[in-house]
């Protein structure tokens, strides 16, 4: 073929290729979004909503060598996403010279393995410390300063109102986006990133440096005070003290960091616009009611962080946040619903970036996921011989990632389809607590009563000379997820609990019964598999999950008496 008839042809596909490309056939996946609608959230990867089923690394993890032992342990586990810290000195170890080599490595890696990643920035901040600034920054307290407490001294957390600290971590940030950007915006491996790590103070409440100083003796922003009810009755505007009393340092801690923040945010996303979130340090919840405890006398949480009482100042704040997210290292299953149902916002997107490792955590996959999360991770999921016990698990081999991979195992073929359910509004969840007591789930024409630790054949009150319970169930284990793909339809996913679903709403009164309940799974594509059909024994004392987690679709009928 001549070379004019080659160019010819190559000119009349030139509109077939521009089209293509405008309508998607050969462009980059979209950008990973968060979605909203009617106060139910969902993370868009890849044109769809997608369920994280992940797991974060050890701090130490973020070398080349000690990837093998991470991605080991998330193939065991059956996760999908990766949580890995990159940190300030990591990339910038001299000033203005940058090395993203590690960067290049991770990402190249999870494609191989087929995990998406979330970027977490260890900069300014990582535990509420400067841990993980690189040297030049931490040991030079002149160009770099530290806060001050109210008695002058030097703390050892860097201060929200150094202009040149912040300037500098904001340009390591916005040079790492860049460089995603450019590596990875062809793939979407990268799906989210997380801005500095659990912020905030312990032991002081506030800067008092003089700028700090300055800034607290002014006026409480009106878009704060909009947001954040004042606690001074009476009083609408003002300075901190002014307008919230006791609880002013706290407040404008909040305000302070969230602000360092939310330029570091914004630069970045400039550059790549990927969501991005905040995440809180371990704080105890408010319980029964109660208003969220003053922080005093050393705090016992760190003051300034996104807890759940100022949630409000972040979004104020910080609106290039899309969301602020609890790490959960508190094992008692009333807490860890306060801190989940807090969280749990129309404005938030609930996600859990850290939770404990240890066995009793994986029940709470199946609450955190049907209560709508995007994801839960626990925290050290890989092999590196580092324990985080007592707030994780004792072991660091398979029996650590175990009882995780059960619960993963079960979701991993329907993370799509349950993402889109949640966004839907058709997902719930229960956790066994740890009074072991039965839990009532309300939804749409139908209640479920989840009970634990009965017997699969027959009522425990008509079987009161048997005093034993099946072994496995010593510790709290159970959980359920429950989703409502059509009025009288359900799929059921969990362990070790017992479901009983009576009519409510336009179903009250009605008798009804089990129609169908197959057992099966979802494949690789989606497709439901059944395996059985249950009936009889299988059914008539109740939906009895055993300790392998088990999928259930299931449908149930009325009728007139």
């Amino acid at each position: 073929m001549k070379l004019n008839q080659i160019a010819r042809r190559l000119t009349h596909l030139a509109p077939l290729c521009l089209a293509l490309t405008a309508h998607g056939a050969l462009a980059a996946p979209d950008l990973p979004r968060l979605e909203s609608k009617d106060g139910r959230h969902a993370l868009i990867v890849d044109g769809a909503p997608f369920t994280m089923l992940a797991g974060q690394a050890h701090n130490s993890s973020n070398y080349p060598a000690a990837l093998p032992k991470v991605w080991a342990a998330l193939k065991d586990a059956g996760a999908n996403t990766l949580e890995m810290p990159i940190a300030w000195e990591q990339v910038e170890p001299k000033e203005g010279s940058f090395d993203f080599s590690f960067l290049d490595t991770l990402v190249k890696q999870a494609r191989e393995h087929k995990i998406r990643l979330v970027i977490v920035w260890f900069g300014t901040w990582k535990n509420t410390g400067p841990g993980y600034l690189p040297e030049w920054v931490k040991f030079d307290n002149a160009r770099f300063p530290r806060m001050k407490d109210k008695d002058g001294k030097t703390v050892y957390s860097h201060s929200p109102f150094a202009e040149e600290t912040l300037a500098l971590d904001r340009r390591a940030f916005v040079r790492m986006m860049e460089h995603i950007k450019k590596i990875d915006s062809a793939h979407r491996t990268v799906i989210l990133v997380q801005v500095e790590n659990e912020v905030g103070t312990y032991g002081v409440e506030r800067d008092f440096g003089a700028r700090a100083q300055a800034a607290f003796a002014q006026p409480v922003p009106a878009a704060v005070v909009a947001r954040q009810t004042p606690k001074v009755q009476g009083v609408t505007s003002g300075t901190w003290s002014q307008v919230y009393g006791d609880y002013a340092a706290q407040y404008f801690h909040s305000w302070a960091i969230a602000s360092y923040i939310e330029s570091i945010a914004k630069a970045g996303r400039a550059v790549y616009d990927l969501p991005m979130f905040v995440n809180n340090a371990l704080r105890e919840p408010a319980l029964d009611g109660k208003p969220a405890a003053l922080w005093k006398d050393g705090g016992g949480f760190a003051s300034g962080g996104p807890t759940y009482d100022v949630l409000d100042i972040y979004k104020v704040a910080a609106p290039h946040i899309d969301f602020a997210a609890p790490d959960i290292y508190m094992p008692e299953s009333k807490k860890v619903t306060a801190i989940l149902k807090s969280f749990q916002r129309p404005d938030n997107a609930l996600m859990i970036p850290e939770m404990g490792n240890a066995p009793g955590y994986a029940r709470y996959v199946y609450q955190a996921l049907g209560m709508g999360a995007i994801g839960v991770a626990p925290f050290g999921l890989d092999y590196a011989e580092y324990s985080n016990y007592p707030l994780g698990a004792k072991h660091t081999d398979k029996r650590m990632v175990e009882p995780f991979a059960k619960v993963y195992g079960v979701f991993a073929p329907m993370t799509r389809q349950w993402a889109r359910w949640a966004f839907e509004g058709r997902t719930y969840g229960v956790a066994e607590g740890d009074d072991r007591a039965a839990q009532t789930v309300a939804m749409k024409g139908w209640t479920a009563n989840v009970s634990f630790r009965e017997f699969q054949f027959g009522e425990r009150q008509y079987l009161k000379d048997k005093n034993e319970y099946q072994s496995g169930t010593e510790q709290p284990g159970g959980g359920v997820a429950f989703a409502q793909i059509g009025d009288n339809e359900f799929v059921i996913v969990g362990q070790q609990a017992r479901v009983k679903l009576s009519g409510s709403g336009a179903n009250d009164g009605k008798p009804s019964m089990l129609a169908r309940v197959e057992e099966g799974r979802f494949d690789a594509s989606g497709k439901w598999v059944m395996e059985r059909n249950w009936n009889g024994d299988q059914t008539d004392y109740g939906l009895n999950l055993p300790a392998t987690p088990t999928v259930l679709k299931v449908r149930l009928g009325t009728y007139t008496e």
